[in-house]
């Protein structure tokens, strides 16, 4: 008598995989051009809702900050790198995109909100863009795989050079956010190296029931 292990179910392949990625950056980026509209039809009301510096408001502001932008040209800058970079992570583990996306976003804001100048709102997605990034340069160093490696050395050959950006420089531009973003991005490669599920243990032997 023997009994039936019922089949695990297919993985999906990787074009479904690259395609199902694309599609969730798209509508993040999607959703960030709706609300610049909207905040376009309301005179710009909503730039009021990013992170005000040094006030208890600031602190939940962190969370909405990312979604809005000053205007379109700062909304168009970061949109192509947010959707190139979280693809990249995205595509290669939901999880690892899940998880870096919170730490980078809450690092990111809290460098804002404790270092900006008193009296200043700070918006926009370019503390995540730094934050994959910075993910995506160091994920080699962590897990020593050649993919890994070779994405980097692409992405620091398109992106490397905003990485200056981390310093301060042009009037205006939050470099807060944006090396609070970085250091988000390296805590989370480490700490998702650090908490990896060990690969589950295969027994040599067949099974004879199936």
């Amino acid at each position: 008598m023997s009994t039936l292990t019922p089949r695990e179910p297919a993985p999906p392949s990787r074009m479904h995989n690259a395609l199902s990625s694309g599609a969730t950056m798209l509508g993040i980026v999607a959703i960030m051009w709706i609300l610049e509209g909207i905040d376009v039809v309301l005179g710009n009301s909503l730039d009021n809702l990013g992170i005000h510096a040094h006030t208890s408001a600031g602190l939940w502001q962190i969370f909405l900050a990312p979604w809005l932008h000053y205007g379109w040209a700062h909304l168009t800058s970061n949109s192509v790198p947010l959707f190139v970079l979280g693809w990249l992570v995205l595509v290669r583990s939901r999880r690892d995109w899940a998880i870096s996306a919170v730490v980078i976003v809450i690092c990111s804001g809290l460098a804002a909100w404790a270092f900006s100048p008193p009296g200043s709102i700070t918006l926009g997605a370019s503390g995540v863009v730094f934050g994959w990034l910075a993910f995506l340069l160091v994920k080699g160093l962590f897990t020593h795989k050649l993919s890994d490696i070779v994405i980097a050395v692409m992405v620091f050959l398109v992106y490397g050079s905003v990485l200056w950006g981390v310093l301060p420089g042009t009037s205006g531009v939050s470099w807060q956010g944006h090396m609070g973003g970085a250091i988000g991005g390296v805590a989370s490669a480490s700490l998702l190296h650090r908490h990896r599920e060990p690969p589950a243990v295969t027994s040599s032997y067949p099974n004879p029931y199936r």
